[in-house]
């Protein structure tokens, strides 16, 4: 069940959000893509078992880099989820609530933090450049999961179960350069075996260091 008021004033309103995150998001080169939706229909009491969007196109690989202005047509009439492909522009490391803030919190103190989006199952999503490969030590962790190529993420304000996906760290605090994948995921290895979050004050030396390259996304 969708914990959230489904008053046509609210559709309305997230409808508008959605589409203009959709083409800004477009105009820098994300491959951005719409995404299954709540029953518009349904109440809060019955939302037909959906739980988390999916590209509404089976043929969506065929349709990324379309011009913000195919973007637009998409997200007018029924309203979508914001989709961002992963693999090409970005990628997208999913971990779980804890890990989340571990990492965010070392992030944070070098003062220069990715942009990290938070879902209201518990699950944050750290984006970077395009992975070449992940550190063994998050391959092996159940509750890690790479984004790339193949796969896609939501991005705020999509609706979800329970809740909105949310910014934690919006693109534009990091001047929409994503950091290198490499980069965060040696930080993602460090918060795995670090210090409670509340110690975490500082990163390591070795962190900061690894945190001065960073790579400009398309714009």
């Amino acid at each position: 069940m969708l914990d959230t008021d489904w008053s046509s004033g609210w559709r309305g309103a997230f409808k508008i959000e959605l589409r203009a995150e959709a083409i800004g998001l477009a105009w820098r080169g994300w491959p951005v893509l719409p995404g299954t939706y709540p029953d518009t229909a349904a109440s809060a009491d019955d939302t037909t078992g959906w739980t988390v969007p999916v590209p509404e196109h089976e043929d969506w690989q065929d349709r990324l880099g379309a011009h913000p202005q195919q973007v637009a047509e998409w997200f007018t009439g029924n309203p979508h989820s914001l989709l961002v492909a992963t693999g090409r522009v970005l990628d997208a490391v999913e971990v779980d609530d804890d890990l989340g803030r571990r990492a965010a919190r070392l992030l944070r103190a070098t003062g220069q933090p990715a942009p990290i989006v938070a879902m209201p199952n518990g699950r944050w999503l750290f984006l970077t450049t395009v992975a070449d490969r992940l550190p063994a030590e998050l391959i092996e962790r159940a509750n890690v999961r790479c984004h790339g190529e193949g796969s896609w993420v939501p991005l705020p304000p999509t609706p979800f179960q329970h809740g909105v996906v949310h910014w934690r760290v919006k693109p534009e605090v990091w001047g929409w350069q994503l950091p290198e994948a490499d980069t965060v995921h040696a930080v993602l290895v460090d918060a795995l075996t670090g210090p409670e979050p509340e110690e975490a004050v500082a990163a390591p030396v070795s962190t900061k260091a690894r945190l001065l390259t960073v790579h400009r996304s398309a714009a």
